[in-house]
């Protein structure tokens, strides 16, 4: 059964990125037949890609890993190839999504993003360039600390070539994430439980969740990675809330996963990349740690930047009349 309320004014001022999905078709059940979709088309017919070129380089014989991912180099595959083998699932997961939410809720992608209005692509830069510049820094730390942990394995032409990749296709993998967790699941939990929290501690969790099966989880433990996963979708769904909208969010994301791709790998790293440096022994609870000062720092210059101030559109009820 639809709710067909008409909205009224929420709570803590101007928010149409929860009170716009109170119209048109927004039973629960859809939200969840919207949710499962991308993820059977990126798994059946993503993933057929990159099965074909493993079968094909290896012969037959798909079991070379490296951290409990494919072992591209072991495979004789490019690792620039196998970047772009492993993200298109999510190129193929982000048209599925964005395809499915006039027809199945009657109402346009732009309200999944800020509740209906233009794109604010100045936020997006923004925040990917500030989470850059924080990332940069820690970083640049992180070495300085402690240089022995970290081997600088490629400044070669192929770095250039992973740049280019990483800034054209992680906006489809991170894009999308945000679009269905902290976009179109977060506005779901609002229409079912009428309030922000919940929201943003159930959109979180499955975040984290949705994780379970990296490799970084098998290698450090589920009670270890699971918690940090779970963070950084508080991190990205804090911004969602407070700014009416997921730019912000979306910008950080890719941010992350674009300097995550290009600077930084480690063996257990679920894109294995050709990337700058190579982080030899990890730490997970000191990095916690470390993201953690990361996300304060963040969420502080956002806030300064866009003039948060309204803390209560973090815990507020959502005000639908009658």
């Amino acid at each position: 059964m639809e709710i067909s309320e008409t909205t009224s004014a929420p709570v803590c001022g101007d928010d149409k990125f929860l009170t716009e999905p109170f119209k048109g078709k927004n039973a629960f059940w859809r939200y969840f037949v919207g949710a499962i979709i991308p993820f059977i088309a990126s798994n059946l017919i993503g993933a057929i890609p990159l099965v074909v070129v493993m079968i094909v380089a290896s012969g037959g014989d798909m079991m070379a890993t490296r951290g409990g991912m494919p072992d591209f180099a072991a495979m004789g595959i490019d690792l620039n190839f196998g970047f772009f083998l492993m993200v298109f699932p999510f190129i193929l997961a982000f048209l599925v999504f964005v395809y499915q939410v006039k027809p199945l809720h009657e109402r346009s992608l732009r309200s999944v993003i800020n509740g209906g209005k233009n794109i604010r692509w100045g936020r997006i830069f923004i925040s990917a360039g500030v989470w850059t510049l924080i990332s940069a820094f820690f970083l640049y730390f992180s070495i300085k600390a402690d240089p022995g942990n970290f081997t600088l394995v490629n400044t070669s032409r192929s770095l250039l070539i992973l740049a280019v990749l990483a800034v054209l296709l992680i906006p489809f993998q991170a894009g999308f994430e945000e679009l269905l967790f902290r976009g179109y699941l977060m506005q779901g939990f609002a229409v079912l439980a009428r309030n922000r929290w919940v929201p943003l501690v159930a959109t979180s969790v499955l975040f984290g969740l949705m994780h379970a099966l990296n490799p970084e989880v098998k290698g450090y433990g589920f009670l270890t990675m699971i918690p940090q996963y779970i963070f950084m979708g508080v991190i990205f769904a804090i911004p969602a809330l407070m700014d009416d909208g997921i730019e912000v969010a979306i910008g950080a994301h890719v941010a992350n996963n674009v300097f995550l791709s290009v600077f930084l790998t480690t063996k257990d790293s679920a894109l294995q990349t050709p990337a700058m440096y190579e982080q030899i022994n990890i730490y997970p609870w000191k990095d916690f740690g470390g993201l953690a000062i990361m996300a304060v720092i963040y969420l502080g210059a956002m806030a300064l930047i866009y003039k948060w101030k309204d803390i209560r559109k973090l815990y507020g009820r959502i005000n639908i009349a009658a």
